[in-house]
């Protein structure tokens, strides 16, 4: 059987712990930057295999400490040619998460290694 695709969120920890932010105003960082990330791609093929069965959807929540390790990630995601979208809430400018398309594990290499499972 094949590896599912899965898309991986990842999230400021930072914005919670320091910053005060509810738990909710994350989560919502989170949706928009995966909403962005499969409307920005909808042609590609990925994301057709993805939503083309949206009941076995996979996605995995992620954490990194700040803002600063988040584009961290997105140059690593960069380099492995693994495309995202990174979420800049506005009017701040403040880039708080970001979400990749649908991937099987193998094509993120070492790219999210230094992200935990958010709690």
């Amino acid at each position: 059987m094949a590896e599912a695709r899965t898309m991986f969120i990842v999230m400021r920890k930072d914005l919670i712990r320091t910053l005060n932010w509810p738990v909710g105003s994350v989560v919502t960082q989170g949706c928009h930057a995966t909403a962005a990330a499969l409307w920005k791609y909808r042609d590609d093929e990925r994301v057709k295999q993805y939503m083309a069965d949206i009941d076995t959807m996979h996605k995995v929540a992620l954490e990194t400490k700040n803002e600063s390790s988040l584009l961290k990630i997105a140059d690593n995601l960069k380099e492995k040619n693994v495309p995202f979208y990174l979420w800049i809430e506005q009017p701040e400018n403040m880039p708080t998460c970001l979400a990749t398309v649908p991937v099987v594990r193998s094509d993120l290499g070492d790219a999210l290694k230094k992200c935990s499972l958010m709690r």
